[in-house]
Protein backbone atom coordinates (compact mmCIF):
# COMPACT_ATOMS: atom_id res chain seq x y z
CA UNK A 1 0.00 0.00 0.00
CA UNK A 2 1.27 3.45 -0.85
CA UNK A 3 2.53 5.34 2.21
CA UNK A 4 0.51 8.49 1.40
CA UNK A 5 -2.71 6.44 1.16
CA UNK A 6 -1.90 4.80 4.49
CA UNK A 7 -1.36 8.15 6.18
CA UNK A 8 -4.60 9.47 4.65
CA UNK A 9 -6.47 6.42 6.02
CA UNK A 10 -4.92 7.04 9.42
CA UNK A 11 -6.02 10.68 9.42
CA UNK A 12 -9.53 9.81 8.22
CA UNK A 13 -9.74 7.14 10.92
CA UNK A 14 -8.84 9.65 13.62
CA UNK A 15 -11.40 12.14 12.30
CA UNK A 16 -14.14 9.48 12.18
CA UNK A 17 -13.29 8.36 15.71
CA UNK A 18 -13.51 11.93 17.01
CA UNK A 19 -16.85 12.46 15.26
CA UNK A 20 -18.12 9.16 16.65
CA UNK A 21 -17.15 10.04 20.20
CA UNK A 22 -18.73 13.49 19.85
CA UNK A 23 -21.87 11.92 18.38
CA UNK A 24 -22.02 9.45 21.26
CA UNK A 25 -21.90 12.31 23.76
CA UNK A 26 -24.65 14.31 22.05
CA UNK A 27 -28.02 15.11 23.61
CA UNK A 28 -29.99 12.97 21.14
CA UNK A 29 -27.74 9.96 21.66
CA UNK A 30 -27.96 10.41 25.42
CA UNK A 31 -31.76 10.51 25.30
CA UNK A 32 -31.97 7.41 23.07
CA UNK A 33 -29.50 5.58 25.29
CA UNK A 34 -31.54 6.46 28.38
CA UNK A 35 -34.72 5.09 26.80
CA UNK A 36 -33.44 2.04 24.91
CA UNK A 37 -30.17 1.34 26.69
CA UNK A 38 -28.16 1.39 23.45
CA UNK A 39 -26.32 4.24 21.72
CA UNK A 40 -27.31 5.41 18.23
CA UNK A 41 -26.26 3.39 15.21
CA UNK A 42 -24.52 6.42 13.69
CA UNK A 43 -22.17 6.83 16.64
CA UNK A 44 -21.36 3.11 16.70
CA UNK A 45 -20.57 3.07 12.96
CA UNK A 46 -18.39 6.17 13.21
CA UNK A 47 -16.41 4.73 16.10
CA UNK A 48 -15.97 1.30 14.45
CA UNK A 49 -14.95 2.77 11.09
CA UNK A 50 -12.57 5.16 12.85
CA UNK A 51 -10.87 2.30 14.66
CA UNK A 52 -10.62 0.27 11.43
CA UNK A 53 -9.15 3.27 9.60
CA UNK A 54 -6.58 3.82 12.34
CA UNK A 55 -5.55 0.16 12.34
CA UNK A 56 -5.33 -0.19 8.55
CA UNK A 57 -3.63 3.17 8.07
CA UNK A 58 -1.20 2.59 10.92
CA UNK A 59 -0.21 -0.87 9.77
CA UNK A 60 0.05 0.27 6.16
CA UNK A 61 2.36 3.15 7.04
CA UNK A 62 4.55 0.97 9.27
CA UNK A 63 5.02 -1.93 6.86
CA UNK A 64 6.00 -1.44 3.26
CA UNK A 65 5.31 -4.00 0.62
CA UNK A 66 8.36 -4.80 -1.44
CA UNK A 67 7.44 -3.93 -5.02
CA UNK A 68 8.92 -4.44 -8.43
Amino acid sequence: MNRSISIALLVVGVVLLVFGINSHDSLVSGAKEAITGTPTDKSIWLIVLGIVGIIVGGLGSMFRRSGN
